[in-house]
């Protein structure tokens, strides 16, 4: 069931729909697009990687496509070489997934001084950094609050009064994962939870575990774990088994991946929201193109998110 909120290891290396040795400049007289993403080992990442190639073998007389990651999600330098060397290459638009929210900020407007398009992506650039560097830049992606208000409410129905949860954020310098974890902050205070803990589990599934099992060992009565990715709740989920409280703890995630669907259909994770990877990044190429094509000034816009449950 879908309950839709109003609209709008290849890391070090990169992976191309175009030869890697190709030339600097492209000849063909279409624009060279490169999508930055974060990490590759995230499910969620491949698949917006593949939305993306899908996209481009269909448009192939349109624009030629890169398309790179990094190893980890807190792999920082690596994601500022990975700009740095889609610039050196000739690059005419950069759409990216920025791991961090202020530290690729000066990288980007590098990027931009050297005449190349930058599109932001999933993860928003903190406001207050890009004014301080005088770089404006358009945000292509989800309302990450309004995402996890509505999973935290699909738990809430679940839940009583006065019950003890417990959040696992995202890296804590991203702004979608700030968004997150106040988004499930609006729905447990609305519904009268009680928070009991909240810390990070970076993203990724073997941190997630660690910090999930150290909630419960310290909090015997949380009733719920509310996990800012579905990684993330993966790895909640086999600490709640290991724990042998199966059945007694709720957990929701965020992202709606492939890995995830056995767990919602048995009920080991109860709800998850959507933001369409496949084609988060086909959004922000297709607004890159829009702006070289047209010369236009680059827009924000807001991308579907749906709540997904059993």
């Amino acid at each position: 069931m879908k309950c839709h909120i109003p609209l709008l290891f290849a890391a070090l290396a990169l992976i191309s729909c175009k030869p890697a040795d190709g030339p600097a400049s492209s000849h063909s007289g279409k624009p060279r697009v490169a999508l930055v993403m974060k990490s590759l080992a995230n499910e969620f990442f491949q698949t917006m990687a593949e939305g993306a190639k899908k996209h481009q073998a269909a448009h192939a007389g349109d624009y030629e496509l890169m398309v790179n990651g990094i190893k980890n999600e807190t792999d920082l330098a690596e994601q500022v070489g990975l700009v740095d060397q889609m610039v050196s290459q000739g690059v005419q638009a950069i759409v990216i997934a920025p791991a961090d929210s202020k530290a690729l900020v000066t990288v980007l407007k590098r990027a931009k001084e050297a005449g190349v398009l930058v599109i932001n992506i999933d993860n928003k650039l903190d406001a207050d950094t890009l004014k301080q560097a005088g770089l404006s830049t358009p945000f292509v992606g989800p309302d990450n609050r309004a995402g996890a208000k509505a999973v935290g409410e699909v738990l809430a129905k679940k839940l009583k009064a006065g019950d003890e949860v417990a959040i696992i954020e995202g890296v804590t310098t991203a702004f979608n994962g700030q968004q997150r974890k106040a988004g499930f902050e609006d729905a447990m205070n609305a519904a009268g939870m009680k928070i009991v803990a909240s810390q990070s589990g970076q993203w990724e599934m073997e941190k997630a575990n660690g910090v999930a099992a150290g909630m419960l060992a310290a909090n015997p009565n949380v009733k719920a774990l509310l996990c800012a990715n579905d990684n993330m709740a993966l790895g909640a989920a086999a600490a709640v088994q290991a724990a042998g409280k199966t059945g007694q703890v709720q957990i929701i995630g965020f992202d709606n991946i492939a890995a995830l669907k056995p767990l919602l259909a048995d009920g080991r994770v109860l709800a998850t929201c959507d933001q369409h990877g496949d084609q988060l990044a086909v959004f922000g190429i297709e607004a890159a193109l829009k702006v070289l094509k047209d010369k236009t000034t680059p827009a924000d816009q807001q991308t579907p998110v749906d709540v997904v449950v059993k």
